[in-house]
């Protein structure tokens, strides 16, 4: 008799695997860009829906045709740059120095942060730094997820270090919205949060196959734990688990609209398990990960596809039924 061979049960593409201690993801790599401008925003994700778009796919077999795309709702309320951090290179990488907070403040940034009753740093008294970074906040009371505490992020800015000066020091205490950032036809990376879907037998968790009816014990379980020697168990053995709640990101997903009124995908009564979409919003190809209300960080395409269209598709129709 022959030895078996099989794939092995369970990717070894994120190991370990590891939970996210947060729902707002830290992003690790940003695009260097030329402009003077923020290099993430972040969203609110609604919902699905579907939409009709002349297909512009340049070799599509049905380019010029109309076509059915699902698309993502993602709501997408300005933020608020309360602060800015100041990093200085190391051998060791970068290390923040300092950081400037805005003169006024929102209220709303006491449920996350103790505000400080007097601002006395400016920013013209840092003088030694290499790079800096915008500190933005979230405005969930915009939208209809029910959240009062705000999310921080850090994110990164494109140009020269004299452009990043000049264009923090003037949105400091401002907002920023959706179109200051990205616009229609753009390739974007959405970093999220999935689904936590609580302990998980090696099944569900891992896709081991299901035993015979005439096999000893359990059913829904693995044969055995591995090899005699060596004398431990390894880690590649599928074993039940806390599964899901885990930071991943989706490359390349074009944003297909950018609106202004929710009343353009809102269908009567809301989107079942969000509400209404009252402000600005994004429309991406295709689907995000994570659950709705959570939120979602929306970056420059790292390594965009060349292929992809750079111009977006025109619209011609918007579901809005649930």
């Amino acid at each position: 008799m022959g030895d078996s061979h099989h794939p092995r049960r369970g990717s070894l593409q994120f190991w370990p695997r590891k939970r996210s201690r947060h729902t707002l993801v830290r992003v690790r790599s940003w695009v260097n860009n030329v402009k003077p401008k923020p290099l993430a925003f972040i969203g609110f994700k609604a919902g699905m829906t579907h939409i009709l778009v002349v297909d512009n796919q340049a070799k599509s077999p049905t380019k010029g045709e109309k076509i059915s795309v699902p698309s993502t709702i993602i709501e997408c309320p300005p933020m608020t740059v309360a602060g800015i951090a100041f990093y200085q290179k190391t051998g060791v990488g970068l290390i923040k120095v300092t950081s400037v907070l805005a003169e006024k403040l929102s209220k709303e940034l006491a449920r996350r942060i103790q505000l400080p009753k007097k601002t006395t740093k400016k920013i013209s008294d840092v003088t030694i730094y290499d790079d800096l970074r915008l500190l933005v906040q979230t405005n969930p009371k915009d939208t209809s997820t029910g959240a009062k505490r705000p999310k921080l992020l850090e994110i990164a800015l494109g140009g020269s270090k004299e452009e990043k000066m000049m264009y923090a020091a003037g949105i400091l205490g401002h907002e920023v919205s959706i179109k200051d950032v990205f616009d229609a036809g753009a390739s974007v990376d959405v970093h999220g949060v999935s689904k936590g879907k609580g302990f998980q037998g090696t099944v569900k968790r891992f896709g081991v196959p299901l035993r015979q009816h005439k096999a000893e014990k359990t059913k829904r379980g693995i044969g055995n734990l591995g090899s005699w020697t060596p004398k431990r168990i390894q880690f590649s053995v599928a074993q039940s688990g806390k599964m899901g709640f885990h930071l991943r990101t989706e490359y390349n997903k074009q944003i297909m609209k950018i609106g202004a009124e929710g009343t353009e995908v809102n269908p009567t009564g809301g989107i079942i398990r969000y509400g209404l979409v009252n402000g600005n919003y994004v429309l991406l190809r295709g689907s995000v990960v994570g659950p709705k209300k959570r939120e979602v960080v929306l970056t420059p395409s790292l390594r965009p596809d060349p292929k992809m269209s750079k111009e977006a598709p025109e619209i011609k129709y918007i579901s809005r039924r649930n």
